[in-house]
């Protein structure tokens, strides 16, 4: 065995070490996806999913390829490893690799659109010590903070 010393990549995920903590991101691989399904050049999305999403149950609408519609879906599950943020829409959307429309596509695309604007989000592990998780949720649009210290939340 040997050392190689620090580590930059690990199971595709990009590593960056420094003495405040480690960040985990996959911007390297957001630039491949852009560049596969040819987004480079698209305009930029301020969030990956739409309050009204243009999705509905019904199987209406023009069909597209589906195998196009399952390579950006599998990118994009491959992508939350590192990414929570286009965990929900990217979950949503695998519903509809059966049978995908016009409707399916645009959404997809628009979780790329927004990659294209923040390829370099990730997730940060900071060094120091008492390591708070913090959670907030706005299923009510209220922002409550849990506190998971005091088991008490602050609504």
């Amino acid at each position: 065995m040997s050392s190689l010393g620090a580590f930059n990549f690990f199971l595709g995920l990009q590593v960056d070490q420094t003495e405040k903590g480690i960040f985990l991101h996959q911007s390297k691989y957001v630039a491949d996806i852009l560049s596969r399904f040819k987004m480079e050049d698209e305009r930029i999305a301020k969030n990956p999913l739409s309050v009204n999403r243009g999705i509905t149950p019904e199987n209406t609408g023009a069909k597209v390829n589906p195998t196009v519609y399952r390579a950006i879906i599998g990118s994009l599950m491959y992508l939350t490893a590192s990414r929570p943020d286009i965990l929900f829409a990217t979950c949503l959307y695998t519903h509809y690799q059966a049978q995908p429309n016009v409707n399916h596509m645009l959404a997809a695309k628009k979780i790329m659109h927004y990659l294209k604007g923040t390829p370099g989000l990730g997730l940060w592990y900071p060094r120091k010590d008492g390591f708070d998780l913090t959670t907030y949720s706005d299923s009510n649009y209220g922002g409550c903070k849990r506190d998971f210290k005091s088991n008490s939340d602050g609504c």
